[in-house]
């Protein structure tokens, strides 16, 4: 069982990405808001995965992914940028800002599962 951060402004998809990682792959699911909270909560409850949704108030997906990845304790968590839209340029920034992959919503559960499997087995 992996612990894991779902950072994302939208509850129902918040509460839908909760909701299957729980009950289908038995994972532990801590919640954000914004990235603000996202990095309060890596920093804080070390996930072994983040899932960070591309675009929240306060801080974005994009500015919080590069923060996290600059910050030597929380480094090496994989973490997967959410989006509506996979815009190459979009995809390729969040890359850029050292996200290990972007997934495209909306999410289908049998693929979340997984994805979430396959980059928690890679980290």
């Amino acid at each position: 069982m992996a612990r894991i951060l779902v950072a994302e402004d939208d509850r129902d998809i918040r509460e839908l990405v909760k909701f299957t990682l729980e009950l289908l792959s038995d994972h532990t699911v801590i919640e954000a808001v914004d990235g603000e909270e996202a990095i309060t909560a890596a920093t804080t409850q070390m996930p072994d995965l983040i899932l960070l949704d591309l675009r929240m108030p306060k801080l974005g997906g994009l500015e919080a992914c590069r923060r996290l990845k600059a910050n030597r304790e929380v480094a090496d968590i994989p973490v997967v940028i959410l989006s509506a839209r996979g815009l190459d340029d979009e995809v390729q920034a969040g890359l850029d800002a050292g996200a290990t992959a972007y997934l495209i919503k909306p999410l289908d559960t049998a693929q979340l599962v997984a994805d979430v499997d396959h980059f928690l087995a890679r980290a």
